[in-house]
């Protein structure tokens, strides 16, 4: 008994896989990198915002590519993409802090203020005294991480048939 298998539409589909390797698919994959990013970094300028993070602005600006404080580098090698800000107070925004250093009980802060909202001025003749306490940080940076998550299955599936029918149809 023998069963015989016919393959020539196997080969004509790793045929075309093979071309899709070599020709666009690559590229594609990096602008479908590259869009996720952006759509990353557009996420959490919105938590930012929804989170009324108090800033200058400095750090919201920081979320763009090329931005100044802006991390942003794709590797078209192993399809890397690597985005975030430099701004250094980002992490405690973030994160949370302390409002003096460690075994610091109060700290002149020179500025002044214009109605409920204090400038730092390092010239200034007046300030504030900080008492050391803990300021919760926004947690902007982990929102914008679920909120990805949450969206990627669905992206990720809707450029993967967007990819097909236009490789294999």
């Amino acid at each position: 008994m023998a069963v015989e298998i016919e393959v020539t539409e196997f080969r004509e589909f790793f045929k075309l896989c093979r071309e899709a390797a070599r020709g666009d698919f690559r590229k594609e994959c990096e602008q479908f990198l590259e869009a996720l990013g952006f759509e990353f970094l557009r996420l959490i300028q919105d938590e930012i915002i929804r989170r009324k993070v108090m800033d200058t602005r400095l750090l919201l600006n920081s979320f763009h590519k090329d931005g100044d404080g802006n991390v942003w580098s794709l590797s078209e090698g192993d399809l890397t993409l690597e985005v975030g800000t430099n701004v250094k107070y980002a992490g405690y925004v973030n994160d949370g802090h302390w409002t003096n250093p460690k075994g610091v009980a109060v700290r002149f802060v020179p500025g002044y203020w214009e109605g409920e909202r204090f400038i730092y001025d390092p010239k200034a003749d007046g300030g504030m005294a900080l008492k050391q306490k803990w300021v919760p940080g926004s947690h902007y940076w982990e929102a914008g991480l679920r909120i990805l998550d949450k969206m990627l299955p669905s992206l990720l599936e809707e450029k993967l048939q967007e990819w097909f029918d236009n490789y294999f149809s």
